[in-house]
């Protein structure tokens, strides 16, 4: 532009452009997003060049943050943003894969390798102690349904995520646990451009982690032993434990290399009074667990019409369509499921294939097994699990200008999705541990799950320049309504496993349905004040009415206020070189968390009640559930002070946070006397206290030819219970065997076990020490924590203690890039100090009762007091159920860990020369390359309940056994055309 004036044009795609000037004094402005401006004088000159040079930090850029955009240099709060150009080359198929190690105060663990699984997201540790602990994802102004797992990282430009009060509260009574702002990519200025990308690569599991188990030689071994201790003869099959050698490795056999490959094109059209763009991608990952697979079509059209000068049209449809296979491979043997966990406990003696090659249906043998065993290799194989989703996300507004900076916003998002699910069990597979298939077991199961939520939202905004002073204000009025519909139905008994219909079932089990409903209505309001660009002044409120929650309690107000300073523009520091800016920022404000099961305020009636009316039996309805017209939302109140500091000319980037926030009004069960006929009811009790500390660094170390860039995060967080309910100052809770403790005046859900004090060697030992109910010579001994001098499992009342914390001290990630010439080269870091890992699998890796295989070290076991091993084993001639069912510190280990996420080397061909094109890039990656941790099992970014689902905030660090997290090495390809 011609500086002081309002004459401006745009250059090509060459650079070319033109633009007419005044005068021969006139002075041209240069400038470009990412780049320093240069100020050129036109003199006598036709022609005037411009090259510019990178600038290392845009305090100017555009930030996209609630209900609006900011930048860095003005935002008063708590935000992080991440563009897609930092993620382009990590070729991982959910974006939350790629955030890894990005974010300050976001933990993301990808606590499973299955194809098309989520991460788990959780910002600045929030939880709940009953309702869910994830983000509120807002997709293109559209806070979704759901989290952000199915959608094409391709078709995303920038993702911010907003952790304090003042960034959230505009988004009520859902932002208690931070907000993820996703901005889809639009057409760029300049020319029509298309891009294409394409990765290809293998998927493998690394042999760390793996489960240290027997091989056959060693299990023949323990188990001939096993029958010695016992005084019986040791069947035939097991009398010569060498004759197996290695044996098998049933969890390898599980396994495979598998492929994953991925094509993306964008095309951007950007015309006078229209603007397009374009994203279609294909996705396709096998598992490295046999059977399992995942497919993702996805395609995005983002359009803006300028209808005239004030004006503008926009709409966004981005349609989804994925089909995902995977067996029931998470969670423990005895919950039903759990291949994995089942194939590790698999004798080694035992093979998965016949000498033909062929797989048979059961590898139970008499004389080694103890009951049924089915070949889970081949299970895994027979049983599908396969769900086809179809996804709609659409947007679509009206924007008008009447006058200079106030527009008029309409808009109406809609997101659809539908789910059809299908599960089949031949009579060939199984999977339950003691359950040998047969035309019995044979079962189906087919659901159908569909939601739609739209959203209508109707905004003003107004912004306003008065010589020093900023202004800009916005209100809006929003309405969102949700409804899902399920129906479901099971057969079994199948008279030919090639028919999978429920048709086909001989029995029909179990039909249900089931429709759930919520709504929302809100009004919102901000005001952003700045003088000079340098003192800052923010504050909004949002109105939320919920139909979640009771007559007397539908609406709640959430308002917050921020402030910020940039010091480095006041006079006393002119003379402070060194200091390139720096921003002092502190807010406060209220949100909430309104994540619970629908209708939990009514009391609810069902049918299927039988009561006698003399001597006839009538069937009725009857109260299942006391209401409560109080119900409310958690309540989250949120203290965050900040400092943005740049130094060397932008060289250093430094920004740190503390934040300390108060939840309260828990959603809690509440205990009621048992005469009322109920046992529980939903009320608002309790409070949590969070605080942490969070740091990032981001500097230029190397500049010119070979050029290094570092990018450091760390946060400390923690937790405190202040109050529970008046009734109790402890929360039990259990899962399987383990057990945690949400106690006031400690941290959440601690693990909550009993001591090992090693084994009673002895019978002196024995006689001078406590001892329990099972108890004795050569069994597992625990410590009386107590003084009763018995040894008692009760949680209240017994000798359990807190054994071990599932949060992390300290969570942290590190980006290094280097570049020399056209080479570059990336290292992506993440991690966490300070937490425990509850290995729930070893409850079945480490049995004594001779019918699991077991880990290598339990033949380092007490036999006898002149060989009482190393202690941490008992014998195998008494009850076992101390040593696997009783939950105590040989389950805990330390889970901190450091991964090296992912390392690309890349090459940019110079197509200087070629006019139609912009840039060819060759890339090789390596993700999940190496993983450092004194944690035995596989993950440790582990979390899983009994059954392999996600846990709770109060059942975290829990390993029932998952999908392994593969190793994947990749070369990909991104051209990008003129």
């Amino acid at each position: 532009m011609v500086k002081g004036s309002q004459i401006t044009s745009s250059s090509d795609g060459e650079g070319n452009y033109k633009i007419t000037v005044p005068n021969n004094n006139s002075i041209l402005v240069f400038s470009f997003i990412g780049f320093k401006a240069a100020e050129i004088q036109v003199g006598n000159r036709t022609i005037v060049n411009a090259k510019l040079t990178e600038q290392t930090q845009a305090l100017d850029d555009v930030v996209v943050v609630a209900y609006g955009t900011t930048t860095q240099r003005s935002s008063t709060g708590a935000l992080q943003t991440v563009n897609s150009k930092e993620l382009q080359d990590i070729p991982a198929a959910q974006i939350t894969q790629k955030l890894q190690g990005k974010l300050a105060g976001v933990q993301i663990n990808q606590a499973s390798g299955k194809p098309g699984q989520g991460l788990q997201v959780r910002i600045r540790g929030s939880a709940s102690i009953s309702t869910g602990n994830a983000p509120l994802y807002v997709v293109d102004g559209f806070p979704i349904a759901g989290d952000i797992s199915n959608i094409n990282p391709d078709e995303i430009e920038n993702i911010t995520v907003l952790k304090d009060a003042a960034s959230t509260s505009l988004y009520g009574s859902r932002a208690a646990f931070g907000v993820v702002v996703v901005t889809t990519k639009s057409a760029k200025s300049g020319q029509t451009n298309i891009s294409a990308s394409v990765y290809t690569g293998t998927q493998q599991v690394p042999q760390k982690g793996r489960p240290d188990m027997m091989n056959g030689t060693e299990w023949a071994q323990f188990k001939k032993e096993y029958y010695e201790d016992l005084g019986q003869p040791v069947p035939v099959p097991l009398q010569n434990p060498a004759q197996y050698g290695e044996g098998v490795d049933w969890y390898d056999a599980m396994l495979r290399s598998a492929p994953i490959t991925n094509y993306s094109i964008s095309i951007n059209t950007n015309k006078e009074n229209f603007s397009s763009a374009i994203v279609a991608g294909y996705l396709k990952q096998d598992g490295v667990l046999l059977n399992s697979n995942y497919e993702r079509f996805s395609v995005r059209l983002n359009s803006t019409f300028k209808l005239n000068e004030k004006l503008k049209l926009g709409f966004n449809l981005a349609p989804t369509h994925t089909v995902n296979n995977s067996p029931a491979t998470d969670g423990t043997f005895f919950g039903g499921g759990g291949l994995i966990n089942n194939a590790l406990l698999t004798p080694p003696v035992l093979n998965y294939q016949n000498p033909d090659g062929t797989y048979p249906v059961s590898v139970t043998t008499p004389g080694i097994t103890s009951f049924p065993t089915p070949n889970w290799v081949r299970s895994i194989q027979d049983i599908t699990n396969k769900a086809k989703d179809n996804r709609i996300l659409s947007n679509g507004y009206l924007e008008y200008e009447p006058i200079p900076k106030l527009i008029l916003k309409s808009s109406i998002n809609v997101d659809f999705a539908q789910s059809l699910f299908h599960s089949f069990q031949p009579s060939t597979a199984s999977r339950s541990f003691a359950s040998a298939p047969s035309a019995l077991s044979a079962n189906v199961f087919d659901s159908n799950y569909q939601y739609l939520s739209w959203l209508s939202e109707n905004t003003i905004g107004y912004s306003k320049q008065i010589k020093d002073h900023n202004f800009d204000i916005l209100g809006g009025f929003t309405k969102q309504k949700f409804r899902s519909d399920y129906s479901a139905i099971s057969g079994s008994n199948f008279p030919d496993d090639r028919i999978e219909t429920i048709s086909a079932a001989l029995v029909k089990n179990n039909p249900s349905s089931d429709i759930q409903e919520w709504s929302l209505v809100s009004f919102l309001a901000k005001f952003n004040y700045n003088y000079k660009g340098k003192y800052f002044l923010a504050a909004s409120v949002r109105r939320d009415g919920s139909s979640r929650f009771g007559v007397d309690n539908k609406w709640g107000n959430f308002p917050s206020v921020s402030a910020g300073w940039v010091v480095s523009e006041e006079s006393f520091l002119s003379n402070f070189k060194t200091i390139s800016f720096l921003k002092l920022r502190g807010s406060y404000g209220l949100t909430g968390n309104n994540n619970l099961p629908n209708y939990e305020q009514y009391a609810t009636v069902a049918g299927g009640v039988n009561s006698a009316f003399g001597s006839t039996i009538n069937s009725g309805a009857a109260v299942t559930r006391l209401g409560n017209t109080e119900l409310a939302w958690e309540s989250t109140k949120q203290f965050d002070f900040g400092v943005d500091l740049a130094l060397f000319n932008n060289r250093i980037n430094f920004t740190y946070d503390y934040y300390t926030k108060k939840t309260s009004n828990l959603l809690f069960q509440l205990p009621v006397p048992r005469e009322s006929g109920f046992s529980s009811f939903t009320g608002n009790v309790g409070s949590i206290k969070f605080w942490g500390h969070e740091f990032a660094v981001t500097s230029n170390n190397l500049v010119g030819n070979f050029k290094w860039n570092t990018n450091f995060n760390i946060a400390f967080s923690d937790n405190k219970v202040l109050a529970l309910s008046s009734l109790s100052n402890d929360l039990f809770v259990s899962d399987g065997t383990a057990h945690t403790i949400t106690r006031v005046g400690e941290r959440i859900g601690q693990f909550w076990g009993l001591i090992q004090d090693g084994v009673y060697k002895d019978q002196a030992d024995f006689n001078n020490s406590p001892k329990s109910v099972n108890s004795q010579v050569g069994t597992i001994k625990f410590r009386d924590l107590n003084g009763d001098g018995v040894i008692k499992y009760g949680d209240a009342e017994g000798d359990r203690t807190v054994i071990g914390n599932p949060f992390p001290k300290f969570v942290f990630g590190f980006t290094n890039s280097f570049a020399y010439k056209n080479f570059d080269l990336s290292v992506v870091a993440s991690g966490s100090y300070g937490n425990d890992i509850a290995r729930m699998m070893d409850e079945g890796t480490t049995n004594l009762d001779g019918v699991f295989n077991v880990l290598k070290e339990v033949k380092d076991r007490w036999r006898s007091p002149q060989n009482p091993g190393a202690g941490k084993y008992g014998k195998t001639t008494a009850s076992t159920g101390d040593d696997r069912a009783q939950f105590h510190t040989r389950f805990i280990q330390d889970g901190s860990y450091l991964t090296i996420k992912n390392i690309t080397l890349g090459y940019t061909l110079p197509v200087e020369k070629i006019k139609w094109l912009k840039s060819v890039r060759l890339y090789t990656s390596v993700q999940q390359a190496f993983v450092f941790t004194n944690y035995d099992g596989i993950n440790p970014e582990i979390g899983t309940d009994l059954n392999g689902n996600a846990p709770s905030s109060l059942k975290q660090g829990l390993d029932y056994s998952a999908y392994p997290v593969p190793r994947t090495f990749t070369l990909g390809l991104n051209v990008n055309l003129k």
